[in-house]
């Protein structure tokens, strides 16, 4: 036989294998997701959208046409003379009308997905971005959407920024006259939830009588804001105790009255450092917030360079309940105690303290001391630009339970003698606690930090150390001490090795993932060690 019948003879036999037995088709990509996600009798069924596929509960729509394809296809096909004869002897139906269209729309997939869905869908946006202006668009889709859109969880956080905010004058007033607009229909009907508000660019008052539950209000470049305002507001919403006025222009004294007339209740507020702190800090020193948890300072856009004198034991008396102090970027100094003065209370349940700064510190060891005296439960701890702090001063403290420690030095002056040693007291007093490290820029000897990080190697009771983010940048740590510090801590996932100058060149940059990390120690086992 010649080659080519042989092909020909294989390709029908292949042909006769592989074809399906008589009476029986092969299913359909539709079928057979169908029977995949929703089988008949589970209680579901599938509706397709313009991108998506959809598993709903309850019985869907019958699959008529499905269903009359593959009978017509399981059917065998009938001979050509008597398909034609049946088609001669059909009747031909009378001509009749077409029917009439549907009443209304046609509601579409969007309103046939149930309502908890549908929250969940919008919760997600509206964690992302804000129930504004997502939820009023929505709104106007259906009737199920407008509904969802309504739901008073998902109004909880709202941010008001009036568009055209700062380009003119005449377009901002239009602006914010329009939102105002829609605030008259929304508060009443959307705020009734509302916890947490943030105003930007705000120079109107709020009606905070449809704010009931608001407990946290954030201004944000607010200008004009009077001290009857904030009273009100105060007054309005019972649940109020957390306010935010950083980088907006508030008046002292509209502060100092909004914090009087809140009393007990409040618990956490941030300001910028200006002319008008000592007034509001003077407030809080007489006792006016007893419960006070959080309290932050920090400087605006347009520095400040006033030193800002804090009597360390009074604001101890007056916020006992202190749990986060931040002084960020401030230039501070303690008010001295005097001779005959008795010790401060401390803050027992102080757990974060954030005394960093890029300018000059006076933040010393005695400062320090008088500062966390009676804060054993403190977790956290920032000191970056602190080149006054010794380690004998950190080891003194009382925290034993120390989870965050930040002592990077960025930008320090060279005329500053920095300690070469000390590091060990640091690590070895808190290396089964200690999550994060930063000695970036500390002049410790390549022998100290070899000593130090040595701590993590040997953990108490044999379990892993914690440690999962260390930098040390610009230090003197060699090959050696990094490639033992990684095999030491399998949890290690940020490693800042930049200008590390004891480091061959390759190594001397930050990972970021434990992937990067293990790489960076089979670099350091394979490379050649460094000539001495």
């Amino acid at each position: 036989m010649a080659p080519g019948g042989v092909r020909r003879v294989r390709r029908a036999r292949r042909r006769v294998r592989g074809a399906p037995p008589a009476g029986e088709r092969a299913r359909s990509a539709e079928d057979w997701w169908w029977d995949r996600l929703a089988p008949s009798g589970s209680g579901f069924h599938l509706l397709q959208a313009d991108s998506m596929l959809l598993v709903l509960p309850g019985a869907g729509p019958a699959r008529a046409r499905a269903h009359r394809r593959a009978a017509r296809r399981a059917q065998p096909l009938p001979p050509p003379g008597a398909r034609a004869a049946a088609a001669k002897a059909r009747p031909r139906p009378a001509p009749t009308t077409a029917p009439a269209p549907p009443q209304g729309p046609d509601p579409g997939w969007g309103d046939r997905i149930p309502l908890e869905i549908l929250l969940q869908i919008f919760g997600l946006l509206v964690a992302a971005d804000g129930p504004m202006p997502f939820l009023g668009r929505a709104a106007r889709v259906c009737r199920r959407w407008h509904e969802a859109a309504s739901q008073p969880a998902l109004w909880h956080t709202v941010t008001l920024s009036p568009p055209l905010a700062g380009r003119s004058t005449k377009g901002g007033a239009k602006a914010e006259k329009k939102l105002l607009a829609s605030l008259e229909w929304l508060m009443p009907s959307r705020f009734s939830q509302l916890q947490r508000l943030t105003l930007i660019h705000w120079k109107s008052q709020l009606v905070s009588e449809s704010c009931p539950r608001l407990t946290f209000l954030k201004l944000s470049d607010c200008h004009g804001v009077t001290s009857d305002t904030l009273v009100t507001l105060a007054r309005a919403c019972p649940q109020l105790h957390s306010l935010d006025v950083q980088h907006s222009m508030v008046e002292s004294t509209a502060v100092v009255n909004f914090l009087e007339e809140v009393g007990p209740r409040m618990r956490k507020l941030w300001l910028t450092y200006g002319s008008q702190t000592t007034a509001i800090l003077g407030a809080l020193l007489g006792g006016c917030c007893p419960q006070l948890q959080l309290l932050e300072v920090s400087t605006g856009i347009h520095r400040n360079n006033t030193p800002l004198q804090l009597p360390l034991e009074a604001l101890q008396r007056g916020c006992p309940q202190l749990q986060v102090l931040r002084l960020l970027n401030l230039i501070w100094l303690p008010k001295p105690a005097g001779r005959a003065a008795t010790p401060g209370p401390g803050f027992p349940r102080l757990e974060e303290l954030c005394l960093a700064g890029s300018t000059c510190s006076f933040v010393s060891d005695e400062a320090l001391s008088r500062l966390l005296r009676g804060s054993p439960g403190l977790r956290l701890l920032d000191l970056r630009g602190c080149a006054r702090v010794t380690p004998v001063g950190l080891h003194d403290l009382p925290c034993q339970e120390l989870e965050q420690l930040y002592l990077g030095l960025y930008g320090v002056s060279d005329r500053l003698t920095l300690a070469k040693e000390g590091s060990p007291l640091l690590t070895h007093k808190w290396c089964h606690t200690l999550r994060e490290l930063d000695l970036s820029g500390q002049g410790f000897s390549e022998k100290d930090l070899e000593q130090a990080l040595a701590a993590f190697s040997g953990a108490p009771g044999g379990s892993p150390p914690a440690l999962c983010s260390l930098n040390l940048r610009g230090t003197r740590v060699t090959p050696s001490t990094v490639s033992s510090v990684i095999s030491s801590c399998p949890g290690l996932r940020y490693l800042n090795l930049e200008s590390c100058r004891c480091l061959p060149r390759g190594l001397k940059r930050a990972y970021r993932g434990p992937e990067e990390v293990q790489g960076c120690l089979e670099q350091l086992l394979t490379c050649p060690p460094s000539p001495s």
